[in-house]
């Protein structure tokens, strides 16, 4: 299976998860309960929706997928590492940490950190395209291979790691080391015959979402009431934090979808000068609060499907579930049209609701007596706002 760019899509388990989940999500059994609870509720509507998603990893731009690191073995056996990535509460340091550990086989609480700096790895790549733990954890893991190698000797003579550390510092061996990694096999030149480009993206993180969710026809509110998300990380190299990333991209995702809207100076808004931005801070931008987040969140790992392309066999986390967010905006776009048909709508009759699906939208989609004299005014503001 090809994508549109003519990139072969492999060990791809979407089929095996859509199956799963909608297994274990119960989708059939609920379906049939909401078209029930829509037939006895005029006022109050429930929808679901599930949907896949596969993401790309690599940056697009060849030269950024490359990665350094610097790492340091004392003589007490700790070992002191940097690398070119930044943390920001995504848990890239935990994950390195990690790696060096499992390479030297010692406790993680032996491995420490030294912030990211250019005064020790120079040229570093954004830490972006959700890329980073790939390739700062292989270059990390090419500098603890250098280290280990000069110490094989020592180790197959000691008990221990800090035994073999003390006597390869005696007898002057190196004990630090810098890693790099460049992924290999990427590269796409659009001048080339579409069959010849290139490969693109290293491989693909896979994912698929079921949500439900049930709107107030009369004030457009709307609550995501369950939402089962199952993720393919191949072999996580941090489950914790992985499924914590999961739930973060989810929320960022479905407030993207339903909350989120941005409100320019435009024919529609004469009340604001053209061009300027309105919802420019907390006060009027919405992003998901506690009470957005749905009731009951189920996330699940995919098991069994390694991904040899990545740093032991794990598959990068940070963005891929964000599309999955969109299950909610698709579940309250089924609610809604259960809602029109109470007005008179044919089943399945084709309308159009545009993100982000708030309130106000979700309101003037629901095609009641009163609110049919104003639909037509905020559905596609990109046509409004010259």
């Amino acid at each position: 299976e090809k994508t549109h760019f003519r990139q072969l899509m492999e060990r791809c388990p979407l089929q095996r998860m859509w199956k799963e989940l909608f297994e274990s999500s119960d989708f059939a059994k609920r379906h049939a309960e909401i078209q029930e609870f829509n037939r006895q509720h005029r006022w109050r509507k429930r929808g679901l929706a599930q949907l896949p998603t596969k993401f790309g990893i690599s940056f697009t731009a060849k030269f950024m997928n490359q990665a350094g690191a610097l790492v340091h073995v004392y003589t007490d056996g700790t070992v002191l590492l940097t690398h070119g990535g930044t943390e920001m509460g995504q848990g890239l340091h935990t994950k390195i940490c990690q790696i060096a550990a499992r390479a030297f086989g010692i406790p993680m609480e032996a491995v420490a950190f030294r912030e990211t700096g250019t005064d020790t790895v120079p040229n570093a790549s954004p830490t972006a395209a959700s890329a980073s733990s790939d390739i700062y954890g292989m270059a990390t893991l090419n500098a603890c291979e250098k280290i280990k190698s000069r110490l094989q000797p020592y180790l197959a003579k000691f008990p221990d790691f800090k035994s073999a550390v003390n006597a390869a510092y005696m007898d002057r061996v190196d004990l630090s080391a810098h890693g790099f990694y460049a992924t290999p096999g990427i590269g796409y030149d659009w001048s080339l015959p579409e069959d010849q480009r290139g490969k693109p993206f290293n491989y693909f993180t896979f994912g698929a979402a079921c949500s439900e969710v049930e709107i107030d026809v009369l004030t457009g509110d709307m609550r995501i009431l369950r939402s089962d998300i199952l993720m393919d990380v191949g072999n996580s190299l941090n489950p914790a934090i992985d499924i914590g990333q999961i739930e973060g991209a989810f929320t960022q995702g479905f407030g993207w979808a339903t909350i989120e809207e941005t409100v320019w100076g435009c024919s529609e808004f004469s009340w604001l000068k053209p061009g300027v931005c309105f919802t420019r801070g907390p006060g009027t931008y919405k992003i998901p609060s506690f009470n957005d987040t749905p009731v009951d969140l189920r996330v699940t790992l995919v098991k069994d499907s390694a991904n040899p392309n990545a740093i032991h066999s794990s598959r990068a986390v940070g963005e891929p579930p964000f599309f999955l967010g969109s299950s909610a905006f698709f579940a309250a776009r089924a609610a809604i049209a259960s809602a029109r048909e109470d007005t008179g709508a044919a089943p399945h009759d084709y309308f159009v609701v545009d993100l982000p699906l708030t309130p106000e939208r979700i309101r003037l989609a629901c095609n009641d007596p009163l609110t049919s004299r104003f639909a037509s005014s905020r559905q596609q503001p990109w046509r409004m706002c010259r």
